[in-house]
């Protein structure tokens, strides 16, 4: 990375990453300058505050970082605890952010990066020129010049559709207002929304056994709470982890957890089903897998949707650079700037 006196470094995102990014900067002799699109830091782990991390503190906090809180006066809690999403931002990341506060902009959406005075064709010279970063912040458009950018805004923010084939299924915008995407505060802010409620949790990873799990727990609250889990593969064993055997003993509990509300009939469990359209009838949703699906029926009266599939990076902002990027991942490579 070249780095020029009179331009700052850009980091975009307010996360753990994008603050460590930011305290390493320091530690090196660069300044930065830190741009985040929501009104505090930390804002994907504050949306899914509730849940229990499955690393211990030691795993989630940076050297760099630490090194500059301890300037501070602070303590990291027990090293071997597992945090909540929450509690990462009030005890780590909120206090890190403290100590560089004067370098961070709050509601600041980096909308493009590109090179100052360079449109994407141009090349001679265009190593030598420093980015330009436009944000909009508090509404307004704003640019700002810098020497390097680091991208640390996540993939959160851009859940992937239910869709099987990567775009949204037919109806799914229309009924986006029965739909949440990642992991909604089943047990707390949003109870009353699934209590008693027939609720499809869509997705094969941990953000929805977590979902299944709390929803189980909301069943045992009020029995009127149905449980079903769609997901594309044929079988959820891959869904459990490594059980008692896992290297990170809070995942593999949680696969054990499923596999045994599974076994004890308190899901249905609907296997090989690609979503191809969902719409409402007589007030619930009906969910219809892609044709030819083989002996998988449609899934009726569903009252609300969590989509867990998944979520895959922006590229819109990096239009005007040359990015490479890996086709099926959308991940960056290595590239010429």
């Amino acid at each position: 990375m070249k780095s020029s006196p009179s331009h700052p470094v850009a980091v975009l995102g307010a996360g753990p990453v994008g603050l460590a990014a930011a305290a390493h900067l320091f530690e090196r002799g660069f300044e930065p300058i830190i741009f985040e699109a929501s009104p505090a830091v930390g804002a994907s782990f504050r949306e899914f505050a509730q849940v229990r991390l499955f690393s211990p503190w030691r795993y989630n906090v940076d050297k760099a970082s630490m090194r500059r809180l301890a300037t501070t006066g602070w303590v990291m809690p027990d090293e071997e605890e597992l945090p909540t999403a929450g509690e990462l931002v009030t005890h780590y990341l909120s206090p890190l952010a403290m100590t560089m506060s004067r370098h961070i902009v709050l509601n600041a959406h980096v909308t493009s990066i590109a090179r100052s005075g360079y449109d994407k064709v141009k090349s001679a010279g265009r190593e030598s020129v420093p980015f330009m970063v436009r944000a909009k912040i508090n509404g307004r458009n704003q640019q700002f010049l810098a020497a390097a950018v680091i991208d640390a805004t996540g993939t959160w923010s851009n859940p992937n559709p239910l869709g099987a084939n990567g775009l949204p299924a037919l109806g799914e915008i229309e009924q986006r207002h029965r739909i949440e995407y990642g992991m909604p505060d089943v047990l707390g802010r949003l109870q009353k929304r699934y209590r008693g409620k027939s609720v499809l949790v869509v997705g094969a990873g941990h953000s929805a056994v977590g979902s299944l799990v709390a929803l189980a727990e909301l069943a045992e609250i009020d029995p009127g709470t149905h449980i079903h889990w769609a997901l594309r593969s044929n079988t959820p064993s891959r869904a459990f982890g490594g059980g008692a055997a896992d290297q990170l003993p809070a995942r593999g509990a949680l696969g054990l957890r499923l596999q045994a509300l599974i076994e004890q009939g308190r899901l249905t469990v609907h296997t090989g089903f690609r979503i191809h359209e969902l719409y409402e009838e007589q007030g619930t949703l009906t969910v219809v897998p892609e044709m030819g699906s083989n002996g998988v029926d449609a899934i009726h009266g569903i009252d609300e949707v969590i989509c867990a599939t998944g979520s895959r990076p922006d590229l819109e902002m990096v239009r005007e650079l040359r990015v490479q990027t890996i086709p099926c991942w959308k991940a960056r490579r290595n590239s010429p700037p």
